[in-house]
């Protein structure tokens, strides 16, 4: 099994085989924290237009995500795993679009399968991945939108491919070194009140859950739902 470990929005494009995109901080969090509260699928768009029409036409009927990190105008929630840690989606169907991470999901079209990923669903997804033995499997590391590499989503693809590669890993070590860096550092700063502590908290508790998030195309929209690989 050969393993590719790229990152940003044109890895994403060039990304082939099963591949996982992944964005810790935080739409992925966020996703599976929805998922795990019961929403029934997450329709991942590229624009805030998109989701908002996909809500007006009775196709989904929460609006989740961000611009700039801020919940546009008109959408149910934020990018925040925390803010939505104690909501019922229970049966609904959520658009999201943020900046990185569904840009990723959107781009990812030569794959031949495909995962939203996150530390808090890395084990899950390297089930996943694995279940279909794949001759090739692509981790991207989307990073700050989608055009400037961070330390949290390249962690996560390295533990990810060390997972892959039937080594345990160090979660422990991976959260130490991310809270060491300066995106981890933005959370509980007074000028950006949207990126909560309580969001850090959820994104690095890795193997929170136990499913991966897996992506199919339905028409021409990655619809996103829960997968809970043997």
């Amino acid at each position: 099994m050969k393993i590719i470990v790229d990152s940003l929005f044109s890895g994403a494009e060039k990304a082939t085989g099963s591949v996982a995109i992944i964005d810790v901080f935080r739409a992925f969090t966020t996703a599976a924290v929805a998922l795990a509260n019961g929403a029934a699928r997450i329709i991942m768009v590229e624009s805030v237009e998109e989701a908002l029409a996909l809500r007006n036409s009775g196709m989904a009927q929460i609006c989740m995500g961000e611009v700039g990190g801020i919940a546009p105008n008109g959408f149910d929630f934020g990018n925040s795993p925390f803010e939505i840690s104690r909501i019922d989606f229970k049966g609904q169907v959520v658009a999201q679009r943020t900046g990185a991470g569904t840009q990723g999901i959107v781009a990812a079209r030569r794959a031949k399968r495909l995962y939203a990923a996150s530390l808090v669903t890395a084990s899950g997804t390297v089930r996943a991945l694995l279940s279909t033995t794949p001759d090739c499997v692509t981790l991207v590391a989307m990073g700050n939108n989608a055009v400037v590499r961070t330390d949290e989503d390249e962690l996560c693809a390295l533990h990810l491919r060390n997972l892959l590669e039937g080594r345990a890993g160090d979660p422990d070590a991976v959260r130490k070194v991310i809270l060491a860096g300066k995106e981890a550092k933005r959370f509980g700063d007074p000028s950006r009140p949207y990126l909560h502590p309580g969001d850090l908290d959820i994104a690095l508790d890795v193997d929170r859950y136990d499913f991966a998030i897996g992506v199919e195309l339905e028409g021409e929209r990655p619809v996103a739902r829960m997968e809970r690989p043997n």
